[in-house]
């Protein structure tokens, strides 16, 4: 039996992630052969997420990157069983390292078949369900493309947001981050009025009419009061028609022209988590 160092234990620990004792053993049952041991971790990660498969994994970190130019950015949701978990400080690594990656993919299928410390993002994952013991899974891959984006993760990666504008003018930066900030806050359900789909719209109507008939208003009004409420809900849930959180005389709209008369907000993407 070939001796086992704590040397060889502490390389297999850095390469795979999992605990020191799963290293050891792992290494005593290769009989030394490093390669070997890796594949006895690789194997029992995927006994374990074969056995969590039908778990709930609605907790993890939710992480925001952006190319160096500016002009793309992605989010990505690492997504786990628990809060204690999401919490944990190589896990949290880990969700940067794979957004850090993913910023170089179009889709999702392609990132988990990209390579990743010598495996493919698959495998890695099917590999840390293993060493933590929880299901591990990629859970939303958003991709946005603009002029310039900016980004914002909310504390604890429970909300990661980007934000698109249509030039890269001076205090671009700032103001992307800002809009980010305030997608993050107020989670407007499109960019503007063109963006809500119509079967919100419709809902919205019905519920606007619903509570005037209640309120006695004759059939007849319905519909054109039930259309001035709607307009109501386009201000309050669509981005750049939404207050700007940090000055309430302003829409998102008119902040960002102030930034620059012909600066637009030209989309977003927003991941929330628990």
């Amino acid at each position: 039996m070939a001796k086992i160092t704590a040397a060889e234990v502490n390389k297999l620990r850095k390469t795979t992630g999992a605990g020191m004792m799963d290293c050891k053993n792992a290494l005593v049952e290769a009989d030394g052969d490093f390669e070997k041991a890796i594949e006895i971790l690789r194997k029992k990660g995927q006994k374990v997420a074969a056995k969590r498969a039908d778990r709930d994994s609605s907790e993890g970190a939710a992480i925001a990157k952006v190319s160096n130019d500016n002009s793309n950015g992605i989010i990505i949701s690492l997504n786990c069983e628990t809060d204690f978990v999401a919490k944990n400080e190589t896990f949290v690594t880990l969700a940067n390292d794979l957004a850090d990656l993913a910023l170089g993919f179009s889709s999702k299928d392609d990132f988990l078949a990209a390579s990743f410390n010598g495996m493919s993002v698959a495998e890695k994952l099917t590999e840390q369900t293993g060493v933590i013991g929880e299901k591990i899974e990629i859970g939303s891959f958003e991709k946005l493309e603009a002029p310039f984006v900016g980004s914002y993760i909310h504390a604890g990666n429970k909300i990661a947001t980007l934000v698109g504008l249509s030039a890269a003018v001076d205090g671009a930066p700032e103001a992307a981050k800002d809009v980010a900030m305030q997608a993050a806050a107020m989670n407007p359900v499109a960019l503007n009025e063109e963006g809500v789909d119509q079967s919100i719209i419709d809902k919205e109507i019905e519920i606007a009419k619903d509570q005037l008939r209640q309120e006695g208003k004759p059939e007849a009004m319905l519909e054109n009061i039930a259309k001035g409420k709607l307009k109501r809900f386009f201000k309050d849930n669509t981005l750049v028609n939404q207050t700007f959180i940090k000055d309430n005389k302003q829409s998102v709209a008119q902040y960002v022209k102030s930034v620059d008369s012909n600066l637009e907000v030209t989309g977003f993407q927003r991941v929330a988590l628990g």
